[in-house]
């Protein structure tokens, strides 16, 4: 390993995979913006991040699901030819894969996240919502099943309406609203016959308000960064990835994350999923999503640069915890998240704030950027290897990007 302890952190290079998602746009922006050097890798040269002045160099690489070998034999061949002191999963797929495989990459780069089975734990939602009971962390009522013959039983306990949703997966992939008894066996049912397990959970009422409580753990399990989000707007309209949120304090929600990822031995970034229960007030434990989040861009304009910071732990810098950031931001996915929830909503034309609010001091966009305006070119171009390579055809059947 090359000893970082005098070196400038101008020379530093960062590896960033992943390069197609708006995340990574964030991630190359907030890393690059602080003078770091960004490779960004991605199957696919119409990738949103390779648009960015900030990134130093683009690598088509094989596809790190459909071509799992090859990717890795590529990207450990071109960091032992091109040394680069970080390297950076965005998407979980790629994380698993080379938190499965560190061995192979500990001794050319450093790797800022924790052990494979930590999380595989750690997205396991049954297992996180059994953790944090034990924990005394508020969760919504959770029912396990694990056959198709336990449906029918488990259907008289039920108190409706509820939600279907697969133990191991990302976003509103998957996921059933359920609001009475006939509706349960064929959701129940499409998930097992997916090969996934489900759980089935209550729906807490619709009027409280998600929130996203954003952490980076050090090698030590302690927090060195925090923010608190809560969600505005999001599409799908009855649940999914938001489309505008706020940068806010909710200490409840702050405390219970940060316990509940230290009982879980975690390393890296992550963000804890959570719904204020409008007949309590109290936020319940949704899940915990182990990577990086789609809208990672809030953080980083409202004040906490979570990838500046993580390549710091990586390269053993040490600095203070930033848990102060700028409060009542907002940050918005214009392009075409919060365009379809526009169009969908019944509500549209009282939306709060308005759609057609589009400047302010206060907002900024995952994407829109006038000082780094080519992300918006590659994000209309991105649409093209999306619905017509296979590449992405993985992604097409369950996508559901997080909050």
């Amino acid at each position: 390993m090359i000893d970082l302890t005098n070196k400038d952190l101008r020379k530093i290079r960062v590896f960033v995979t992943d390069g197609y998602w708006r995340k990574t746009v964030a991630a190359v922006r907030a890393l690059g913006r602080m003078g770091l050097r960004v490779t960004v890798g991605e199957s696919t040269y119409l990738a949103p991040a390779f648009f960015s002045r900030y990134c130093s160099r683009r690598v088509r690489t094989p596809s790190p699901v459909l071509e799992t070998s090859q990717y890795l034999d590529f990207l450990e061949d071109y960091l032992t030819l091109h040394p680069h002191q970080v390297l950076m999963p965005m998407e979980e797929d790629t994380l698993l894969l080379l938190a499965q495989h560190r061995e192979r990459f500990a001794r050319i780069t450093r790797l800022p996240f924790g052990a494979y089975d930590n999380l595989l734990f750690a997205r396991d939602k049954l297992k996180v919502l059994r953790k944090a009971e034990a924990l005394h962390i508020p969760t919504p009522k959770t029912y396990e099943i694990n056959s198709i013959d336990e449906i029918e039983a488990l259907a008289g306990q039920l108190h409706y309406p509820v939600v279907v949703k697969p133990r191991v997966g990302s976003g509103s992939a998957g996921m059933y609203y359920v609001s009475e008894s006939s509706q349960l066996f064929p959701a129940l049912k499409r998930l097992f016959l997916s090969g996934r397990l489900p759980l089935v959970q209550e729906r807490l009422p619709a009027e409280g308000a998600g929130i996203g409580a954003s952490f980076l753990l050090d090698h030590k399990h302690q927090v060195r960064a925090s923010f608190i989000h809560r969600r505005v707007r999001e599409y799908p309209v009855e649940g999914g990835p938001s489309t505008l949120r706020e940068s806010i304090i909710h200490e409840q929600a702050r405390d219970d994350g940060a316990r509940l990822l230290q009982s879980l031995h975690f390393t890296g970034v992550a963000m804890v999923e959570f719904k204020i229960d409008s007949r309590d007030r109290k936020a319940k434990l949704l899940e915990v999503n182990p990577r990086f989040w789609g809208s990672l861009a809030l953080a980083i304009d409202a004040g906490v640069n979570f990838p500046y910071l993580l390549a710091l732990m990586a390269l053993e810098r040490d600095f203070p915890p930033v848990v102060d950031y700028r409060l009542g931001h907002f940050c918005r996915w214009l392009l075409p998240g919060d365009i379809l929830h526009f169009f969908k909503n019944p509500g549209r034309w009282h939306l709060k704030p308005s759609f057609f609010q589009f400047r302010g001091l206060t907002l900024t966009y995952d994407i829109v950027d006038m000082k780094d305006p080519l992300p918006i070119v590659g994000s209309v171009l991105a649409l093209l290897p999306f619905y017509f390579s296979q590449d992405f055809i993985h992604i097409r059947t369950r996508r559901g990007s997080s909050t």
